[in-house]
Formats: structure tokens, C-alpha cells, sequence
């Protein structure tokens, strides 16, 4: 049995309700029929329940929640626990995504305390990761992302990796119109099941999907899907155009 096929649409800050009703409408009619394919959205914390509500009745569709708080309660102004985004239906989270890392600068600490609540929350993670453009250019991309994934996972149970998805993130390829070439994600996705063999299982690297995330749009999908090792895409800006979002879900 073959790993699961999985298309994540990161909305990030955009879209207002109306706006993400018509979107969800318009990418329900567009896709699904494509059965064999997951799909995960992840609207702004603001329309998760209008969203979760609107994708009730269909199949293969699944709401998660862009960020969550290290806390689980307390006095943390402005913050979103793990608990809060179950409640209102939310099954999948990230952690870790590139913008977090940069703009936010969170720590390994807050991500494994990140995953952690996600978890006892029922919610799944995909765990995002990947290297700077200087990384890559000094040819320090494989030591980058190890050091990411071990700082982090080693952390957790194979049980708990279960409930897992990884997503490799090219920092250089997200919202700068380049893009890994087909062969360049090949090579890093192989050598992340390496090092979840290594940390874990040959089993358990064989079966966690890990999604591409670097500027996966309707154009280079199907070449980047056709890859042995990744397992689909953490979409961003054509994740905000239905046509192209239902195109990326037809990739596979």
C-alpha cells in the first residue's frame, strides 16, 4: 500500500469570510471528485469554524490551523492554544513553517512544546523545515535540515511520528518564483527518509509523507508529484486561486 497523496493549501493572512465561503465553494466543486487525494486547508485562525462547516458533508477534506501556542491556557494575550483549534474542529496543524522561524523567530524549545500540545489535542502536525538561500549556496543544505529534524523529532515516540507529516521547505523557493527542480526535491526528500530511518524506523520512513512546500503551483505540480519520495505540496499563493488549487489536487 502506497503512502497517502496530500495537497495543503496555506492560505496565510489573506482572504476576508466571504472571501474564504466563496473560496472553499469554489474548490469543493473543482475537486472533489479526486477521492484518492487528501486535502487540507488552512484558512486564517479567524474562519476556522465557518470553514470546518462548509467542508462538513465532503470527502477527503480536512481544516487545519496555520500556527497554534506553545501554551496550553493562561494569560498569553492574542494567542491560540491547541485545544482552542480542536474544539472547533480543526484536525491538522503547522509547526515550524519558514515565516514562524523568521519573522516570529521560534526556537526548536517552542516548536517541540508546539507539537507536543498539538498532539495531546488529537491534532495532526505537519512539521515544515528547510533551508536558507546561503544554505544551499555554501552547499550546507543536507547538515541544515538534519540539524532541524533532529533538534526536534528526537523528542517524540515513533507512535507519536505517526501522527506526523513532514514539509520540505526551500526558504529560497517560497514567494520568490524559484523552484526546486524536480531532481533537487527528490534528492532532499530521499535523504529525509534517511534520517527518519536513522532516528527511527526503515517502516517508519517508508510511511511518513513528506509534502514539498516550495512555490508548488499548477505549472510544475504534476513533474514534482511524479517524484518517488514526496508525497504531494504545501501550497501557498496558488492555494488562494481555486482553478489552480483543483489543478495541483489533479497532479497526482
Amino acid at each position: 500500500m502506497g503512502r497517502k497523496k496530500i495537497v495543503a493549501g496555506n492560505w496565510k493572512m489573506n482572504t476576508n469570510l466571504n472571501e474564504a465561503l466563496d473560496l472553499i465553494s469554489e474548490i469543493k466543486k473543482g475537486s472533489e471528485q479526486f477521492y484518492g487525494v487528501e486535502k487540507i486547508i488552512f484558512p486564517p485562525f479567524t474562519f476556522l469554524k465557518n470553514a470546518n462547516d462548509s467542508l462538513a458533508t465532503t470527502t477527503a477534506f480536512f481544516i487545519g490551523a496555520q500556527n497554534c501556542s506553545e501554551h496550553s491556557k493562561g494569560a498569553f494575550t492574542g494567542e491560540v492554544s491547541a485545544e482552542m483549534l480542536s474544539s472547533v474542529g480543526c484536525k491538522f496543524v503547522l509547526v515550524g513553517h519558514s515565516e514562524r522561524r523568521t519573522f516570529f523567530k521560534e526556537s526548536d524549545e517552542q516548536l517541540i512544546l508546539k507539537i507536543q500540545n498539538a498532539l495531546k489535542n488529537n491534532l495532526h502536525v505537519i512539521f515544515c523545515f528547510g533551508e536558507q538561500l546561503e544554505e544551499r549556496k555554501g552547499g550546507k543544505h543536507f547538515e541544515t535540515v538534519k540539524k532541524q529534524l533532529e533538534n526536534v523529532l528526537k523528542n517524540f515516540s515513533e507512535s507519536e511520528l505517526n501522527k506526523m507529516y513532514l514539509a520540505y521547505e526551500p526558504v529560497w523557493a517560497i514567494g520568490t518564483g524559484e523552484t526546486a527542480t524536480p531532481q533537487q526535491a527528490q534528492e532532499m526528500h530521499a535523504y529525509i527518509r534517511k534520517i527518519i530511518s536513522e532516528l527511527f524506523s526503515s517502516a517508519l520512513a517508508q510511511n511518513t509523507p513528506i509534502l514539498y512546500g516550495g512555490s508548488c503551483n499548477a505549472q510544475n505540480a504534476r513533474e514534482l508529484f511524479s517524484c518517488a519520495d514526496v508525497d504531494g505540496g504545501l501550497i501557498g499563493g496558488a492555494s488562494l486561486k481555486a482553478a489552480d488549487f483543483c489543478k495541483i489536487i489533479a497532479s497526482f
